[in-house]
């Protein structure tokens, strides 16, 4: 199944982005560091919807118009005091098909999986709000991750598609990562 061999393939790219955000939301200790690195997030997220949402239809993913988006990570800013003006440069990988689009939806669903032990992070270094984005499906996290990997499942039938979702999925994870050098002022 691709969801697994996916998870198998993107490991390396995956604990590289990890690390890099764990240790911003460590240094977080006001809401504005906080917006800070919701920003970072924002500027991604936003831009990579946008290359995947020509893909990305409800004939593809029939609940895709409910599922998580960057109008949460915009929300948390504000509700932070913060505003979206000033966002880092971004690059996101070229998106041309559902294939490379649910590779790169891959990353996105999947960040929902450690949104609750950031937020309990952020929780114990004194922030209070913001947590929309954060906070996922709640109940529904892993009803809607299956649901997901299913039609990821479904969407790759060669070995072909299953190397391009895979190579999307490590640019997706890779290109996110690098979000993370560029400093706001």
């Amino acid at each position: 199944m691709l969801s697994t061999k996916i998870k198998e393939a993107t490991q390396s790219a995956h604990q590289q982005l990890e690390k890099k955000v764990v240790l911003k939301l460590k240094a977080v200790r006001s809401n504005a560091d906080y917006a800070d690195v919701l920003k970072h997030f924002y500027a991604y997220f936003n831009a990579l919807e946008n290359a995947i949402r020509p893909y990305v239809t409800a004939d593809v993913l029939p609940d895709y118009s409910t599922r998580r988006d960057s109008a949460y990570i915009k929300n948390d800013i504000e509700e932070l005091g913060a505003d979206v003006n000033e966002l880092p440069p971004v690059v996101v990988p070229q998106i041309g098909n559902v294939v490379e689009a649910l590779g790169a939806l891959y990353v996105m669903e999947g960040s929902i999986m450690g949104g609750p032990y950031i937020v309990q992070m952020l929780q114990k270094g004194g922030v209070d709000k913001g947590f929309s984005f954060f906070s996922g499906y709640g109940q529904d996290t892993g009803r809607m991750w299956a649901t997901f990997t299913d039609v990821l499942n479904q969407a790759a039938s060669t070995e072909a598609d299953e190397a391009v979702a895979i190579n999307t999925a490590n640019e997706t994870f890779a290109n996110f990562s690098d979000v993370f050098e560029f400093k706001l002022a």
